[in-house]
């Protein structure tokens, strides 16, 4: 039986017909694969290598996901088992395949696309997990000076939640740390892993611990947001722990993760927002994700003010001193909202 790197060789070796039967609603163009999303939508954004010492690796723009084409079954498929995923693909091996070229002759009947949205997968996975209060998670979050994370809905925890090593192939099963990504009406659009350590050592030693599911693009890990209602303050950023510490002191504050710099400057601002703080992050892509959402803020009339921790982020600052963080973000928040948020 091959294992999985052999067949994610397999796989790349016949790309495009592995590309044409999960990614139908594509096209080639040179030597690349071309579709909107794993969920099989029209569009450019995700592209497949086809030929070549990358064939068969795929990356979508939108949502920073990448992978191999066994990653691509997976996703394609809604599939959470790693089992079904080889199962799948040997399926597909063991079948005849049509010409490609006849079929862009037209010679050959294609079957119309088929819609997999992404958003059920990660529905499944959150669904599939468990209430974080007195997990790993919940251990791994209060060495990190984060105490009350188990009051947060949108967190959860998975005991043994699949992870594949894209460069090797390997497979391997971790406790994971899952956060849901939410859409302005609180639907469940991904999800955001985080792999741990099962003998609490902090995340998982894998090259990549940290993977997002699903749509990204204009949503957000949410705290303590209100669903259906305005939103006259609020705080965004990139890092969960980030946003987490800042939750941690100001709790009543809504507050969102986007997770990373391009989906932070792509948030959807809520309705009768009046005030956007945005937490920085020290890097270029930090500083331009912030420059690029103050910019659609200011558009929107929204006044964006940044907020700046004192070491290199604020989960730094949290496990250095609490009321430190306190009195930095009193300095920085307009005097009606440190009033309202900051504990007196």
């Amino acid at each position: 039986m091959l294992s999985a790197s052999e067949l994610a060789n397999r796989l790349a070796r016949d790309a495009e017909a592995v590309c044409r039967h999960y990614l139908s609603a594509g096209r080639r163009a040179g030597n690349y694969w071309i579709v909107g999303d794993t969920a099989n939508s029209k569009g450019k954004s995700l592209y497949v290598h086809l030929t070549g010492p990358r064939a068969g690796r795929w990356a979508d723009g939108a949502t920073a996901e990448y992978g191999d084409l066994l990653d691509l079954v997976r996703e394609t498929c809604g599939l959470v088992d790693f089992r079904d995923v080889t199962d799948e693909a040997r399926r597909f091996l063991n079948e005849p395949r049509p010409d490609p070229a006849a079929s862009r002759r037209g010679d050959a009947r294609t079957d119309p696309p088929v819609e997999r949205p992404a958003d059920k997968r990660a529905q499944r996975l959150f669904r599939m997990s468990q209430p974080l209060a007195g997990t790993l998670a919940d251990s791994y979050l209060r060495k990190r000076g984060i105490l009350r994370a188990s009051l947060h809905p949108a967190l959860r925890y998975h005991p043994s939640c699949y992870y594949r090593d894209l460069q090797t192939g390997r497979t391997h099963s971790f406790p994971a740390l899952i956060a849901a990504v939410t859409d302005p009406g609180g639907t469940i659009t991904g999800v955001h892993r985080t792999w741990l350590d099962p003998d609490g050592g902090g995340k998982a030693h894998v090259e990549d611990p940290r993977r997002a599911l699903g749509g990204l693009l204009g949503n957000a890990v949410r705290f303590a947001f209100p669903v259906h209602s305005p939103v006259s303050v609020m705080a965004a950023g990139e890092g969960l722990e980030s946003i987490l510490s800042l939750s941690h002191v100001m709790p009543a504050m809504p507050m969102v993760s986007a997770l990373t710099a391009n989906h932070l400057a792509a948030f959807e601002l809520p309705l009768g927002c009046v005030r956007l703080y945005i937490a920085a992050d020290a890097d270029a892509a930090g500083r331009n994700g912030i420059e690029r959402l103050s910019r659609r803020a200011q558009a929107r009339g929204i006044l964006p003010l940044v907020l700046a921790p004192e070491l290199g982020d604020f989960n730094d600052d949290l496990r250095l001193d609490p009321s430190r963080l306190i009195a930095s973000l009193r300095a920085q928040l307009a005097p009606e909202d440190a009033t309202v948020f900051l504990p007196s």
